[in-house]
């Protein structure tokens, strides 16, 4: 027995993902910019509004307002960013259950910026051959050259996501010249930094393993998926044969002649696994490191056009197709449900940011102390009005109370309020009411705030009085 401690974890393998062209390859890239057009292009986006700034995009948390084109989005509204939370997890429930890991083959940021770091690593050291050779090779003037060069440029494009990141919290032109003068407050600099360290260690130098290691949805995916799920697969019946694989030679360079000798359509090039981003053979069967990015595909069927054989060998399918059914059944129970709730869900908050009031009112009452007996022996209730104009013009409000006959409502010198575009402003409240009035039971009031010369419609906001037992 050898005094020596085992390695309790694998030594990471570099990965060099050769380029493939095909129509999975030319759809990744338009997503990418598409992807990358909205990230990068929005903050500058300018957005004219009778009220607040002219960004089209913009997360002001010092005036606690979103501001996402002609919507603004304001902390009473949080519940719009839980209907957001859960289409989006419905969305990805009800797309992997019909298609797999699609979201991490094509719209994963992880996926994205990667992409852009393997093409740029690419552009500078070359195609696989040459990136395995300059690994290899000592150090010398050309190896530190290529690989200096590479890191720099991951370096500006990390930078870039960073700071289009930061901008979107400020005024875009004015947040980019106070960065680069210093004049940015500390979260600014500091929020940059983190997105460029984290973009750069993890498209850069993590790549494969936040996929197969960090990621929790490779781990939790599979309970998504069923026989009819589409999965990217080997044809392992036509591709191995009665023989296995066998690469070309003078006697099997035809289907019919591989045929005759058992052999499958597989002439094992390897070109499958070279271009898979994460680095597996996909024909040992579906694995937990395959993100359904469908570039294995491309390759293989590069390979069967230069070969004059048909396409497929390697393609989407399905555990129900690769054990002789027809075809994949789309319309499942799982899948159903997952859209019906992803429907209703879009349908709940199309209609929450449709039906959203112009100004809302919210009423809290004073209970230190919860009443007041004043000298003619009315009962005093204290309230605290907040209202709000979500509108981008003024407003002017009137407020009166219901449920309650013979209430005097004093709002002080605020008997009628005149808000300006998108204010918010907290006002004081007392109801008194005269002793005759009393009945020694607690009343439900509502306040209500009455736009005046406009066509906007009052707004109501429910209270308690209260009223002490005799």
């Amino acid at each position: 027995m050898s005094g020596e401690t085992p390695d309790l974890y694998q030594k990471r393998q570099s990965i060099f993902p050769r380029s493939v062209k095909g129509r999975f390859r030319n759809l990744k890239w338009a997503i990418l910019a598409v992807a990358y057009g909205m990230y990068f292009l929005l903050p500058w986006m300018r957005w004219e509004r009778e009220a607040g700034p002219d960004q089209a995009v913009l997360f002001d948390l010092v005036g606690r307002k979103f501001y996402l084109f002609d919507l603004v989005v304001y902390p009473q509204d949080i519940f719009w960013l839980a209907g957001l939370l859960m289409i989006g997890a419905y969305l990805m429930f009800f797309v992997t259950g019909l298609a797999g890991r699609v979201f991490c083959g094509y719209f994963c940021f992880q996926t994205l910026w990667t992409d852009v770091f393997v093409f740029v690593e690419r552009l500078v050291q070359g195609e696989r051959p040459a990136r395995i050779r300059l690994e290899k090779q000592p150090w010398n003037a050309e190896k530190i050259f290529k690989l200096g060069l590479t890191h720099l440029l991951w370096l500006v494009v990390a930078l870039l996501t960073g700071l289009t990141f930061t901008i979107y919290w400020g005024n875009a032109p004015e947040l980019v010249v106070d960065l680069a003068t210093g004049n940015a407050p500390f979260p600014a600099y500091a929020t940059t930094l983190f997105l460029m360290s984290t973009t750069y260690v993890m498209a850069g130098w993590a790549r494969e393993q936040v996929c197969t290691y960090m990621c929790p949805y490779a781990r939790f995916q599979s309970v998504m998926f069923d026989r009819d799920t589409l999965i990217v697969s080997y044809d392992q019946k036509r591709g191995e044969g009665e023989n296995g694989r066998a690469k070309l030679g003078k006697e099997n360079k035809t289907p019919e002649e591989r045929s005759a000798l058992g052999q499958g359509d597989c002439i094992d090039c390897g070109y499958c696994v070279q271009v898979c981003p994460t680095g597996i053979d996909i024909r040992n069967g579906l694995q937990i490191q395959c993100i359904s990015c469908a570039l294995c595909v491309d390759a293989c069927d590069t390979i069967m056009d230069k070969m004059g054989w048909q396409r497929g060998l390697v393609g989407y399918s399905s555990q129900r197709v690769e054990e002789g059914g027809d075809k994949a059944h789309f319309l499942r129970p799982k899948v159903i449900g997952y859209f019906t709730i992803l429907i209703a869900a879009m349908g709940l908050l199309v209609w929450s940011v449709t039906q959203q009031a112009p100004f809302d009112v919210g009423v809290s009452q004073v209970r230190q102390p919860l009443f007041v007996k004043l000298s003619d022996g009315r009962i005093q209730n204290s309230y605290e009005v907040k209202v709000n104009n979500k509108t981008g013009k003024s407003l002017t409000l009137t407020f009166s109370v219901e449920d309650l006959p013979g209430a005097e409502l004093d709002m002080g010198k605020f008997q009628t309020v005149e808000l300006r575009p998108e204010q918010r402003l907290r006002l004081m409240a007392r109801i008194n009411l005269a002793p005759e009035k009393f009945d020694g039971k607690s009343r439900h009031i509502e306040f209500i705030a009455t736009p005046k010369n406009t066509t906007l419609q009052p707004v109501g906001h429910e209270s308690v009085f209260y009223i002490p037992g005799r």
